[in-house]
């Protein structure tokens, strides 16, 4: 009795052993879950605010569409540079403190893309306007000249601005540039390092529902993003340095720059802070697991894999040297995987039209619908960007709830995105008529028809004017057509200072020459604002559908493979996402809008600045058509991608047959041979027990 109870004592105590570093290895595990998160949300803030300021970037350091594409694209090149050592050999390392140094790098990049901003002047813009104090005279806008002291190509001599001989050898957004690299760099350990640690330590039926939430957490970061990037488009660049009321354009005008280095200190701080809960975190933590059975993945798709009673957390004691001997066979080994091989070009081209879209949707709000830039980024973040988020995590449920095995995760994730896609081709009926423009949109002859043919802002109307045909300071006539400047309207004279001027004597608004006009383009929204509210319903309901497949998506890419292949799986498909979709699409997307402009800017030194005005028709076939086609491309990929999937399951299915039946084979074989034992055991006993007997019997 003692005994038994020494026994139980005993088995007590050592259950409550078990039970602690499982109970902490479950408290470290939530630990982790929620700073990767922080983690996630504090990138996905930083890069969306990064696409927020697209048009604030053309602006402030006057760049084509183009340029600001290889902008946003350095943070990939970041990337390229070291995710794929990154993610080989951080899986063996200390993945937490390898988190905690790239995102101190990330808040390092931060800051230094705003460093321009204390570095450069004022921001200064195309105008006639001027802030006039106790003056009841202004200048005339219509300065009286001759033909011929204009150049040949119809503009005034070119005078060269002060500190411009010092503005043109460094061009300031090269520090974004930098800092976007950095940005990058620093980015790198956070998501592959990151997944592989839940999927190793978490449960198999934990583990969907873990990646779900810090997918959607990714996406909840870009709705602060784009808030953050509304507020600071509403406030002036140069906030603090000059005085408010004597600036003369408001935001809705296509001149105005927001403060958007602000946004940049702030993102930067948040990133810093993201970094602090991975330095308490241990490097592996215990695996708890339940009663050994057998899932679909386990059984019938992963090579080699019997039961997985671990899940190979990070190497200990594995010198560099042996690490780096190893790094090329792994390598071609995950190569040799041809569904994961479709899986990258599918995944390469439907995210070459995701991140093409994404970077130029604000943009294309802005000019297609005539919205101001906060306005776009607060609807990107209220409206769309919680679909998208919505869409990660019920893709993400459904997944646990459907039970759903790797062909199903590719049919759902498939399907998913067949939807969206047809959705997407109501688009092209959404369209918004161009703002009228005399001598761009429209010629000075017939101000009621548009028209995209050559016209010439020289008339017979300002002829009189001593008129810059490169300046842009549109004012809105009193017939509702919009005039590139008060002198190419033909206005002579002008009353009242800063926004609230009018200007008057228009020869070119009325015949009469009386007629007025004001500051800033002609709203002309009355189409477009009707059309508005279907394009975002449009929008939200697309964007939820396709990101429902999200989760499921990846986690055939997490699934299909070996486990010991994972990291770097999941690395190698970040670079080759990063190198082939994340730099080349904001480049050659931006490329294509830049041809669809009407009317460029001038810098102050000569040269083409950034684009004042596009053609919307022409802009709205682009941007959608090329989105679409790449869609195209993608699902034409997916057939032999299904082909090669079950092909594949059914021999890992047949592989999983003929080695049950071997190793019952083996079995039967052992019984076979110790039936025969025994038997051979009693024929020897037999002569033994007749003796006895024989004995007995005398």
């Amino acid at each position: 009795m003692g005994a038994e109870q020494g026994r139980t004592q005993g088995n007590g105590r050592s259950d409550a052993m078990a039970r602690e570093p499982r109970s902490s290895s479950c408290t470290s595990l939530k630990m982790f879950l929620v700073a990767l998160s922080f983690a996630y949300f504090a990138k996905a803030l930083s890069g969306s605010y990064m696409k927020s300021t697209i048009t604030q970037l053309e602006r402030r350091f006057d760049i084509p569409s183009y340029l600001i594409g290889v902008i946003d694209g350095s943070f990939e090149i970041g990337n390229l540079l070291v995710i794929a050592f990154v993610s080989y050999f951080g899986a063996k390392l200390h993945r937490p403190k390898i988190i905690a140094v790239g995102c101190v790098l990330m808040s390092i990049g931060t800051f230094i893309i705003a460093l321009p901003h204390f570095i450069i002047g004022r921001y200064e813009f195309e105008t006639s306007v001027r802030w006039v104090v106790n003056s009841t005279h202004n200048p005339s806008p219509c300065p009286v000249g001759s033909p011929a002291d204009l150049t040949q190509g119809g503009k005034l001599p070119e005078v060269p601005a002060t500190s411009c001989e010092g503005e043109s050898n460094l061009s300031m957004w090269i520090y974004v540039l930098l800092g976007n690299v950095l940005r990058g760099i620093g980015e790198t350990p956070v998501q592959p390092l990151g997944i592989s640690y839940i999927d190793d330590f978490a449960t198999e039926e934990n583990a969907a529902l873990y990646v779900g939430c810090v997918q959607t957490i990714s996406v909840v970061g870009p709705v602060f993003g784009y808030l953050l990037g509304s507020l600071c488009a509403k406030i002036y660049v140069d906030i603090g340095f000059v005085k408010m009321e004597t600036i003369t354009i408001t935001p809705a005008d296509s001149r105005w720059v927001g403060a958007w280095w602000l946004g940049y200190l702030i993102a930067g701080v948040i990133t810093l802070l993201s970094a602090i809960p991975f330095w308490f975190l241990p490097r592996k933590l215990t695996v708890s697991q339940g009663p050994e059975k057998s899932t679909p993945e386990q059984t019938s798709f992963i090579k080699g894999s019997p039961l997985l009673k671990h899940k190979y957390p990070a190497d200990d004691n594995v010198s560099f040297i042996e690490m780096a001997k190893d790094f090329i066979p792994t390598l071609r080994t995950l190569l040799g995987h041809p569904v994961y091989l479709i899986y990258l070009c599918v995944t390469i081209i439907q995210l070459n039209s995701l991140i093409g879209m994404v970077t130029y949707k604000p943009k294309y709000i802005e000019q297609h619908f005539r919205q101001s830039a906060s306005k776009a980024n607060f609807l990107m973040g209220v409206i769309n960007i919680p679909a998208v988020a919505l869409g990660m995590f019920s893709g993400g449920l459904l997944m646990k709830r459907l039970k759903l095995n790797i062909m199903g995760a590719a049919r759902f994730a498939f399907g998913t995105s067949l939807i969206g896609y047809i959705l997407s081709l109501f688009f092209f009926a959404m369209s918004c008529e161009n703002a009228k423009v005399a001598g761009v949109t429209l010629s000075y002859n017939s101000v009621d028809t548009i028209s995209y043919d050559k016209h010439s802002v020289f008339t017979a109307c300002n002829s009189h004017c001593f008129c810059s045909a490169s300046e842009w300071d549109p004012v809105c006539g009193e017939n509702g057509v919009t005039y590139v400047s008060p002198c190419l309207a033909g206005c002579t004279s002008s009353a009242g200072s800063g926004k609230n001027t009018v200007f008057s004597n228009c020869s070119c608004v009325g015949v009469a020459g009386n007629f007025t006009a004001t500051t800033g383009q002609c709203p002309h929204k009355d189409d477009c604002d009707r059309m508005f509210p279907y394009f975002l319903a449009l929008s939200v309901i697309t964007s939820f559908i396709i990101s429902l497949g999200g989760t499921p998506g990846y986690m055939l890419l997490i699934r299909c493979i070996k486990p010991q292949l994972k990291s770097l799986a999941l690395g190698f498909h970040a670079l080759a996402t990063r190198t082939l979709a994340g730099i080349p699409a904001p480049i050659y997307f931006g490329a294509i809008i830049d041809t669809t402009c009407l009317k460029w800017g001038q810098k102050r030194c000569g040269g083409i600045g950034a684009c004042r005005i596009y053609n919307t028709t022409a802009y709205r076939i682009a941007y959608l058509g090329l989105t679409l086609s790449l869609r195209t491309i993608s699902f034409l990929i997916c057939i032999p991608g299904f082909i090669l999937l079950s092909r594949q399951l059914k021999k890992e299915e047949r592989n999983g047959i003929h080695g049950a039946l071997a190793n019952g084979g083996t079995e039967l074989e052992a019984l076979r041979k110790e039936e025969f034992a025994i038997s051979n055991s009693d024929q020897s006993q037999q002569p033994s027990d007749n003796s006895t007997d024989r004995e007995t019997r005398l």
